[in-house]
């Protein structure tokens, strides 16, 4: 059923259909990057010291070719990390101790345990189930609101790329299932498929873990701010935006295509997903104890914490002992020692499936980090957020968070999200601290803003994969993104 899809979903084949504007946006801003660095390190700039200026013309170079992608991202921040040694920035040991940053680690982690839930099919047998109940069933949209929910909920725990590419066969299937002959399924499917790219953007949002812009909000204010952010206390704040945020863009698509009345062969559809699961393997136990150990040590010292409170001293012990980086680390690591089959030797997850984690995201994270650390080193930071302040207002904490998520959403859609996160948040907590506010709640909107691209395939890895089906046309994404950019 699901065969043939494949191709269809791929990345490269949807970025192949723009490759000639591709290729030239590569090439022009492989010569606009050292130009314009160039211009910015020659140009007089009397309220920058001699680092700080020569920060700003590699920064100026970098973003360039992070926005342009003249090379892959994660060389340019290697690449952008390494010219900062040599231009006297700091030591090779001090600007790339960066990239074993502890947030760094809850990143690697995080990504085995997603992996493991690929591996083992968990996320499938979690959307079979959530499809079989009678009451999901009952109308077409509370189907769909279904598999938007299984989406938003998956990418709770991992990218939502894997989040969506999981779900786009499992859903292409339950289309191609209930089409009717003379059904107008052009009507509905659009929505469906965009449903998938928006919602695991909602879910993204909802948890630490959930997208990488979290995470580097989350190092980027320890390491500029020291301020540690407990995973409980963005998940208070995370999931009520994320529900909230998940219903507007479902009623948003419902009104823009709305269902039919019916949808036969459904339940057909949903015994088959289920017989060819078949019966728990031990990867997928293993597998949900693993989450489960990551999710309970996650969220447990923060429900403690609210019953006897922060000074406990089994509350202190907890958050000595079982920090959350080291969480990830240590519940990826049970995936490793639990067996599958033991006579065999095989584990929940062997090092050849772990190896597949997407380390350029790492790389690039940790270039951001990186560059993070010397905005503040060199005082680039400070002098951006005096200018910044200048042109805000001192003291105003609503209009400090809502420039920063309105400028961040503006980027998101010409760059990654991952991108318009390590370029804008060392700035947006260096204003916060010009102005004497606290950083938190413009970082937090930043990096939520950076996960919400709506309007182009290009925008983030989702759109572009629903896009690749074929089932949504340019102008419904447009249509539906720019509504979802004035409403969110």
């Amino acid at each position: 059923m699901f065969l043939g899809f494949s191709e269809a979903i791929t990345l490269e084949n949807v970025i192949a259909k723009g490759s000639t504007r591709v290729g030239l946006k590569q090439r022009v801003g492989l010569l606009a990057g050292p130009i314009l660095g160039g211009v910015v390190y020659f140009l007089p700039l009397p309220p920058l010291t001699l680092p700080a200026h020569t920060l700003a013309a590699i920064l100026t170079w970098v973003v360039v070719y992070w926005i342009t992608e003249a090379i892959p991202l994660p060389i340019t921040s290697l690449l952008g990390a390494t010219f900062c040694v040599v231009a006297g920035l700091g030591s090779v040991k001090t600007v790339f101790a960066n990239f074993a940053h502890p947030i760094i680690f809850m990143f690697i982690g995080s990504f085995f345990i997603a992996e493991a839930l690929v591996v083992h099919k968990v996320d499938r047998r979690f959307v079979t189930w959530l499809l079989s109940f009678q009451w999901v069933r009952r109308t077409p949209s509370r189907i769909f609101f279904a598999v938007g929910c299984a989406t938003a909920l998956l990418s709770m725990w991992i990218s939502n790329t894997a989040a969506v590419a999981i779900m786009v066969p499992i859903v292409l299937g339950l289309l191609s299932t209930i089409r009717g002959p003379d059904e107008n399924h052009e009507r509905y499917e659009p929505g469906v498929m965009l449903l998938l790219a928006y919602g695991a953007a909602a879910g993204g949002i909802v948890t630490m873990i959930g997208t990488p812009p979290n995470l580097i909000g989350v190092g980027l204010l320890s390491e500029q701010a020291g301020i540690t952010l407990p995973f409980h206390t963005w998940v208070w704040v995370g999931l009520p935006l994320g529900i909230i945020m998940f219903l507007v863009i479902f009623i948003v698509l419902f009104w823009l295509h709305a269902p039919p009345d019916a949808l036969p062969g459904l339940r057909e559809h949903v015994q088959d997903l289920r017989t060819n699961l078949g019966a728990w393997t031990p990867g997928q136990v293993n597998t949900c104890v693993a989450l489960g150990l990551a999710v309970c040590l996650w969220i447990v010292p923060g429900l403690l914490a609210g019953m006897v409170g922060w000074d406990h001293n089994v509350v202190v012990w907890l958050n000595a002992r079982f920090p959350k980086e080291l969480v990830a680390i240590l519940a990826a690591g049970l995936l490793f020692v639990l067996p599958v089959n033991t006579k065999r030797g095989e584990f929940t997850l062997s090092w050849k499936q772990a190896a597949n984690i997407d380390w350029g995201t790492i790389l690039l994270f940790g270039g951001g980090l990186a560059f993070g650390h010397l905005m503040v080193k060199t005082g680039l930071a400070e002098a951006v957020g005096r200018g910044m302040v200048a042109l805000i207002g001192e003291n105003a904490l609503w209009r400090l968070t809502a420039v920063p998520i309105g400028t961040t959403l503006i980027l998101t859609e010409l760059a990654s999200n991952t991108v318009a996160a390590s370029m804008l948040v060392p700035v947006v907590i260096a204003i916060a601290q010009s102005a004497n506010v606290s950083p938190v709640p413009p970082t937090l909107g930043a990096c939520m803003a950076a996960s919400l691209a709506f309007v182009l395939p290009v925008s983030t890895p989702p759109n572009a994969i629903v896009y690749g089906t074929g089932l949504v046309p340019l102008i419904n994404m447009l249509w539906a993104g720019v509504i979802l950019d004035i409403l969110v």
